[in-house]
């Protein structure tokens, strides 16, 4: 089962991910919260970014009628940083008790406490049987 963001249309560049024909864009401010935003200021610039971001991934898919409850970027792979880039193409987010493939590309703010823009995919179920040597848990 495979779900691609529907927001609006636009091109990815050709060193994301070229697989995905349509992605989302939004510009979004969920982190309003006073004590949100304490907290992410805590944090180093790139782990900030990395946190904006798989909250965002919670929101999107959210959106797509999953309930999902947790999104990590650095399940199958690590997500690699460009500036206020985020690109994970080896996340994965939990539903109803089960783990999806998940890939992205978040664009964060220049001080990396909001998202710009946010184009993702949501791949396969992940089995339990690989849960564990993937450090995912129920």
């Amino acid at each position: 089962m495979t779900f691609i963001a529907t927001n609006e249309a636009r091109p990815l560049k050709p060193t994301h991910f070229a697989a995905i024909a349509l992605i989302s864009f939004t510009s979004c401010a969920h982190a309003d919260d006073g004590r949100f935003l304490a907290s992410l200021r805590k944090l180093d610039p790139d782990t900030r970014l990395e946190q904006v971001c798989d909250l965002e991934a919670m929101n999107q898919v959210r959106q797509q009628g999953f309930a999902a409850d947790r999104a990590k970027s650095d399940v199958i792979s690590r997500p690699r940083h460009n500036g206020d880039i985020l690109i994970a193409s080896g996340g994965a987010f939990r539903s109803q008790g089960k783990w999806y493939q998940f890939s992205f590309v978040c664009k964060g703010s220049p001080d990396h406490l909001h998202v710009m823009s946010f184009q993702y995919r949501i791949g396969k179920e992940i089995p339990a049987t690989k849960w564990s040597s993937l450090g995912l848990w129920r």
